[in-house]
C-alpha cells in the first residue's frame, strides 16, 4: 500500500516509516522539520527508502499533496511543549486532523485506514478512589496554594483521605491543558468524521514513549532524555516534586507494533486505545534505572538525584494507562523501562553532536514559570 506518514521525521514516526517500509509498503513522509526539535536540519535517521515532502500539516495543500494517491494515512505529526501558544497547539494537532478528513471528502480519496496520534495528557488526572468513602473520584487539577506548600498528593473532597490512583481507561478524559485539548479533539475527529464519513479510524492514546532518537532540544520530551543528558554531563538530575510521581513508560517498538496492528486488524476500527508499558514506576525509581544504565559509560560514580521541592505547574500528579482493550486486540508489551533506557543510552553514546542543553532548556521553563519553587 501507499502509505503516508505525518511527521515521519521525528521520534515515533521514524520508527513507524522504518516499520512500513521493511513490511513492503511504499511510504511518503510530510514533515516541516520543525525547530527546535529539528534544531540542525534533517535528521540522518530519515528512511531512503520513503519519499520526503518538506511541508506543514497546517498547511492544505502541502496536505493536498501528500495525500495524492495514498491507501493510509499516520497522522503523527504533532506540537508539543510547554510553550504557552495556545493557538499553535489547536492548529498543528486539531484543525491538521480537520484538514485530513475536509481533503479526503473533497479530493473524494479512497483512503481505506486514518490513524491518529493522541497522548495519555488527555486522561489529565485519571481515576482515583478514597477508600474510607469507598468510592472512585476524578480529580481536577491540584491547587496552586497546595503545591507550594508541598502537599503533593490528592485528597479527598469529601473526607480529605489521601486517595490511591488507579489505572485509567480510555472511556476517562478530563484533559487539562491546551495540548491535551487538542489530542482529545484529534480522538473525537477520528471517531465522529470517521463513522460519519465511513473512512476507517483508529485514535491510539500514548503513555510516555521511550527510545532512540528523541529530539535533544524539546524541553517537552520527557524524563529519559534529560535524566540521561543529566548523567551524560555527571550531573545530578532534579526530580520535581517528591519523585514519588507515577508514570507508565512504554518502548519505541510496542509502539509501533500498535501502530502496525491498527493498520492491519478492522476490529480496531472507530476506537480509541491505551498504548501503555503496563507497569507503574515513581520517577525516583525511573531515575535510578537511568542512572545504573548511564553509569556503565562512567568510571566515576554518578551523583544521586536532588530533590529541591520545585514543580512543574500543569503536571499531573499520576498517569498511569489500562491497556486492557488493546490487549483484547492481540498486542502487549514486550519491552520493559530498563530495555528503553538503556537502547537510549547507547544511541545518546554513538552521537557526535551532543551539547550540554540542559540549562537552555531549565531556563526558558523558569522563564515562562513553568517550573515553580514551593514556600
Amino acid at each position: 500500500m501507499k502509505i503516508l506518514v505525518t511527521g515521519g521525521a521525528g521520534f515515533i514516526g521514524s520508527h513507524t516509516v522504518d516499520r512500513l517500509v521493511a513490511d513492503g509498503h511504499q511510504v511518503r513522509i510530510l514533515d516541516c522539520l520543525k525547530k527546535p526539535v529539528h534544531l540542525k536540519g534533517m535528521p540522518p535517521w530519515v528512511n531512503p527508502q520513503a519519499e520526503f515532502i518538506l511541508g506543514d500539516v497546517r498547511n492544505k495543500a502541502d496536505l493536498q499533496k501528500a495525500m495524492t494517491a495514498v491507501d493510509v494515512v499516520y497522522h503523527l505529526a504533532a506540537y508539543q511543549d510547554y510553550l504557552p501558544d495556545l493557538s499553535n497547539f489547536i492548529h498543528t494537532n486539531g484543525v491538521s486532523t480537520a484538514l485530513i478528513y475536509e481533503i479526503i471528502l473533497e479530493q473524494n480519496l479512497d483512503i481505506k485506514k486514518v490513524v491518529v496520534a493522541s497522548s495519555q495528557f488527555v486522561q489529565g488526572e485519571g481515576l482515583y478512589s478514597c477508600a474510607p468513602c469507598s468510592s472512585a473520584v476524578t480529580p481536577v487539577m491540584r491547587a496552586e496554594e497546595d503545591l507550594l506548600n508541598r502537599r503533593w498528593q490528592h485528597r479527598c473532597p469529601d473526607c480529605g483521605h489521601t486517595m490511591d490512583w488507579l489505572w485509567t481507561g480510555e472511556d476517562h478524559s478530563a484533559p487539562p491543558n491546551a495540548y491535551a485539548l487538542s489530542k482529545k479533539s484529534q480522538e473525537q475527529q477520528a471517531m465522529i468524521f470517521g463513522q460519519r464519513y465511513q473512512i476507517p479510524s483508529v485514535a491510539l492514546r500514548y503513555s510516555i514513549v521511550q527510545g532512540a532518537r528523541q529530539s535533544f532540544y524539546n524541553a517537552y520530551s520527557g524524563a529519559c532524555r534529560i535524566f540521561c543528558l543529566n548523567y551524560y554531563f555527571a550531573k545530578a538530575p532534579t526530580l520535581y516534586e517528591d519523585g514519588g510521581q507515577c508514570r507508565d513508560f512504554v518502548n519505541i517498538h510496542d509502539v509501533v507494533e500498535a501502530n502496525i496492528l491498527a493498520l492491519n486488524t478492522p476490529a480496531m476500527d472507530y476506537q480509541t486505545f491505551n498504548v501503555g508499558g503496563g507497569r507503574a514506576y515513581t520517577i525516583a525509581e525511573f531515575a535510578e534505572t537511568v542512572r545504573a544504565e548511564v553509569q556503565r559509560h562512567h568510571q566515576q560514580p554518578l551523583p544521586e538525584p536532588v530533590i529541591p521541592g520545585a514543580y512543574r505547574f500543569g503536571d499531573t500528579r499520576n498517569a498511569c494507562s489500562k491497556i486492557d482493550r488493546l490487549k483484547s486486540m492481540g498486542w502487549t508489551p514486550k519491552y520493559s523501562a530498563s530495555d528503553s533506557v538503556a537502547e537510549y543510552v547507547d544511541w545518546l553514546y554513538a552521537q557526535d553532536n551532543v551539547e550540554d542543553i540542559l540549562n537552555y532548556a531549565e531556563q526558558t521553563m523558569k522563564k515562562l514559570n513553568v517550573v515553580r519553587q514551593t514556600a
